[in-house]
């Protein structure tokens, strides 16, 4: 197993050849008991606006939970360097349409959320480590927002398969710690 001490773009690529090795099967079975654990986590209970991700390239799917009418969704808007959040639902007359990378993005003309309108955002990775760091695709685009004093306050679980949960992993000066971490056998508090 890999220790998280290759410099970041190795690592990478390293993690992301295993998690698209995946089979079908096993992605979906995954990424159903991920769904499970989440739903039991009393913050992801008690949020009323979540930000989630389209699933790509592997990532756990998360789409079984936005039928859900106990909350409202707000997917991402790759803008420049940048994301805007829209609000979305799978009832709204915004479908879903590929972006500027390939990744389902919520249509610009739906309605944008804020920090203030948000309790909780579900973040994507490659990878994360028990200390609470994540490993992105490396645009930096979940740094630049975490670093803004206006998104830094709202709680945040990182999201991934419980194999690409490592002991550490290289950090940088900008990298920012979640609150917690989600896979698909457990949940694991980081800070408050």
């Amino acid at each position: 197993m890999l220790d998280g001490t290759a410099d970041k773009a190795t690592l990478r690529r390293s993690l992301l050849a295993a998690r698209n090795a995946m089979s079908p099967d096993e992605w979906r079975v995954k990424s159903d008991r991920l769904c499970e654990q989440l739903q039991q986590i009393p913050l992801f209970q008690q949020s009323r606006t979540v930000l989630a991700y389209s699933s790509f390239r592997n990532e756990p799917d998360l789409s079984p939970l936005f039928d859900s009418l106990s909350c409202h969704w707000g997917m991402p808007r790759c803008v420049g360097k940048t994301m805007e959040w829209h609000r979305w639902s799978p009832r709204t007359g915004f479908p879903l349409q590929k972006g500027a990378f390939g990744i389902l993005e919520p249509d610009p003309q739906s309605p944008r959320l804020n920090a203030e309108d948000v309790d909780l955002i579900l973040v994507p990775a490659v990878a994360c480590d028990r200390r609470g760091y994540r490993l992105g695709y490396g645009g930096g685009f979940y740094d630049r927002m975490f670093s803004d004093p206006a998104w830094k306050h709202i709680p945040t679980i990182g999201i991934v398969f419980s194999t690409l949960l490592l002991d550490t992993l290289p950090i940088d000066a900008w990298d920012c710690s979640l609150h917690s971490i989600c896979t698909d056998t457990q949940w694991i508090s980081i800070r408050q």
